[in-house]
């Protein structure tokens, strides 16, 4: 009987050996595509993982989108975004250690993402850490004072700026065309 319990484990063993083999040969095969794709191929994989992990997240499906946003990882690239997203993945979760921890990695990627500065507030509030979070909200305000964002305009809104900004220009060089008559008039008079 123990002999064929020593057989048992032997092929139980080599299962198991055979087993962690595959895996590392799938690891290196996964790294060696992740090696050969472009820097703009690994921006939109992430960005693809992005968006599904969005969707994930408002049906509250988190197990999902937090696996994809941490396999989306391997590529290195737009890490604090990832980051940030697993912060509000976690945060809707109730998972606040874990929030507090993604919005921490999403700051050291970026120090001026200013969302995931909020974000990381809210936590330090919900944790019962007010002066932390009222510290951190000084900090994002701080920054995002310094960083305005970008303005998302459409075609509409940009002819309607241009006519201002011309009318303005033009206001301005009238002034001076003004100011400039009155110094003539002022100089004949003197």
């Amino acid at each position: 009987m123990a002999g064929y319990q020593d057989n048992q484990e032997r092929i139980e063993k080599s299962g198991q050996l055979e087993k962690e083999q595959l895996e590392e040969e799938e690891r290196k095969k996964r790294e060696d595509s992740i090696k050969s794709l472009s820097f703009g191929e690994k921006e939109d994989k992430v960005e693809e993982a992005i968006e599904e992990a969005k969707q994930l997240r408002k049906s509250g499906e988190y197990n999902e989108g937090i696996q994809l946003l941490v396999d989306s990882l391997q590529y290195d690239v737009l890490k604090d975004r990832v980051y940030y997203r697993l912060g509000n993945i976690y945060y809707d979760a109730d998972d606040l250690e874990r929030a507090e921890y993604a919005y921490k990695r999403a700051i050291e990627e970026n120090d001026k993402h200013v969302n995931a500065q909020f974000n990381l507030s809210v936590v330090y509030k919900d944790q019962g850490r007010v002066s932390e979070s009222v510290k951190q909200r000084k900090k994002a305000t701080k920054i995002e004072a310094k960083n305005p964002r970008d303005v998302d305009l459409d075609e509409d809104q940009r002819e309607w700026l241009k006519g201002c900004a011309w009318k303005a220009a033009l206001f301005a060089l009238g002034g001076i065309g003004a100011l400039a008559g009155i110094i003539y008039l002022v100089t004949l008079l003197v």
